[in-house]
């Protein structure tokens, strides 16, 4: 993407300015934002477990970090969040690879936009290896890293949670209202609080080199281990790439989203407490969702939003000539993805028609 490309995009998002929004109000990642928003709305006044998960909560000051160098807020009802998967190696994450000293990269990367009324919503999946500017960030010691153009999950690697958000509001010219992140200890946690979640695979699936999952073909209930398996296999469906695993990863939201609203978490005190408890301590939030107030209104927000008023899709991109492991964004689709959200609109279908995305030959392996 050129950075004549970026600039349209903080153009055409200045274009479309909307007051600063007074506070509105869940995945990997995923997860965060589909139990850990939702099951708090049964904490409400309950004063001991405010104080108990409010203790639980970390978020990053976003709008400290960032200042004024962001697109305009845009008033017309819709909300966007970037959700973040980070696949850290350190602590608890230290079995799912060599303990990489403490650095980390988002696994799982996915913008929320939720429609005006909040009753529909479009996700857009970024693939990880997608070569991107990535624009001057702030890193952990103070230092600025200069602009450049590499992979996107480098962003996090670098600034964390700020440069993420940052990346994706220069590719997309939209401001993200809120941030949520789950690592993948905390995603094992929420599936494993909810009893599990059924699914049903059309193909055996065996990854013996990355995420060690092993399924026959068949319906399934998947605990928290075979869950976070499934959502990072990779090399053992379709053709092996990041937009394969993209496709499973999609497929596993929606059968999340329905097991949340199916084994009736309200109505059972001691499951509530019980994923509400693990969700509040598996999630890192923008501090605008850093308290149990502000959560619980955001998740109040969602209540209509079920797995079937969902569009998700991958951002369109196409093989990077360079690097046969790496993918690129076609600009003129992704424009018309971006340019759909900033307007609150439907994406267009033709906007991925083209996209490397339907090759990837994983799209209907779950169920």
């Amino acid at each position: 993407m050129s950075q004549d490309s970026r600039g349209s995009g903080r153009r055409a998002a200045r274009r479309s300015r909307r007051k600063p929004t007074t506070k509105r109000r869940r995945a990997l990642t995923i997860s965060a934002w589909t139990a850990a928003g939702v099951v708090l709305l049964g904490g409400a006044g309950l004063g001991y477990f405010y104080v108990k998960y409010n203790s639980n909560l970390k978020s990053v000051d976003i709008d400290a970090a960032l200042g004024k160098d962001r697109p305009q807020n845009v008033d017309n009802g819709s909300m966007d969040i970037l959700v973040l998967g980070s696949d850290t190696r350190g602590g608890d994450n230290a079995q799912y690879g060599a303990d990489d000293g403490g650095s980390a990269r988002s696994d799982t990367a996915m913008v929320v936009h939720l429609y005006d009324g909040h009753k529909q919503a479009s996700i857009v999946s970024i693939p990880r290896d997608t070569m991107v500017n990535r624009p001057a960030c702030t890193t952990s010691n103070g230092k600025t890293a200069k602009p450049t153009f590499e992979q996107f999950n480098e962003a996090y690697t670098v600034g964390g949670a700020a440069c993420a958000v940052k990346t994706v509001e220069s590719m997309s010219g939209i401001r993200m209202d809120h941030y949520i992140e789950v690592d993948f200890t905390g995603f094992k946690k929420i599936v494993d609080s909810l009893g599990g979640v059924p699914l049903t695979t059309t193909k055996p699936i065996k990854d013996d080199k990355g995420s060690h999952l092993d399924l026959p073909a068949g319906s399934h209930k998947l605990n928290g281990e075979q869950s976070l398996g499934l959502v990072r296999t990779r090399k053992s469906v379709g053709v092996g790439s990041d937009l394969g695993r993209i496709q499973l990863q999609q497929a596993f939201i929606k059968a999340l989203i329905k097991q949340v609203k199916s084994i009736g978490v309200f109505d059972n005190p001691k499951r509530l407490l019980a994923v509400a408890d693990t969700a509040t301590k598996a999630i890192t939030t923008d501090k605008g969702l850093g308290d149990v107030k502000s959560l619980m209104g955001f998740a109040a927000g969602l209540q209509g939003l079920g797995a079937e008023n969902m569009h998700m899709v991958t951002l369109p991109v196409m093989d990077y000539p360079k690097d046969k492991d790496r993918v690129i964004p076609l600009e003129k689709e992704s424009k018309q993805v971006w340019e759909a959200l900033r307007g609150d609109r439907p994406i267009p279908e033709e906007a991925t028609q083209n996209s490397a995305n339907d090759k990837s030959g994983a799209g209907s392996i779950v169920q």
